[in-house]
């Protein structure tokens, strides 16, 4: 595997068990269905189980969603978990700045900065999730609760 990316090495701070899948990332797959349901069917997963990281803006302040690649987030209860008016999804290039990380490869650790994050109630139905593991091809499965831990 390639090096470790931030994402990897946040989790290994916080000293966090995870397990690494690297995939084939087919970007003519990707482009078809998304990043998130690409990866899901690449490792074998429901997709139910693989959680896509989000950037919203919510007022002027940028915020993560994280939620299954099989649904798309509300911004109007993103807004309402937040205690704001109203959100808006961020402009990719925003995405990768705010970030640091590539779109499709946007691993909700290691990010640049910690962002105020809306997690879907749904990871707390399995064991383990799998969300990106801060580039494409790569996924980190990680428990919700060190999910949770790790990102307050």
């Amino acid at each position: 595997m390639k090096s470790a990316t931030p994402a990897m090495v946040a989790l290994d701070a916080a000293s966090v068990r995870y397990v690494a899948h690297a995939f084939d990332h087919d970007v003519a797959t990707s482009s078809d269905v998304g990043y998130g349901k690409a990866a899901a069917a690449a490792l074998g997963v429901a997709e139910e189980r693989v959680f896509k990281t989000l950037l919203a803006r919510a007022d002027r302040d940028f915020v993560v969603a994280i939620v299954p690649v099989n649904t798309t987030v509300s911004l109007k209860a993103l807004a309402s978990a937040l205690g704001v008016k109203r959100c808006e999804m961020a402009r990719p290039e925003d995405a990768q700045r705010v970030t640091g990380y590539v779109v499709g490869g946007i691993s909700p650790f290691g990010q640049k900065k910690l962002l105020a994050t809306v997690i879907d109630d749904s990871c707390a139905a399995f064991d383990t999730i799998y969300v990106s593991g801060g580039r494409r091809g790569l996924d980190l499965e990680v428990a919700p609760n060190d999910l949770v831990t790790v990102l307050r």
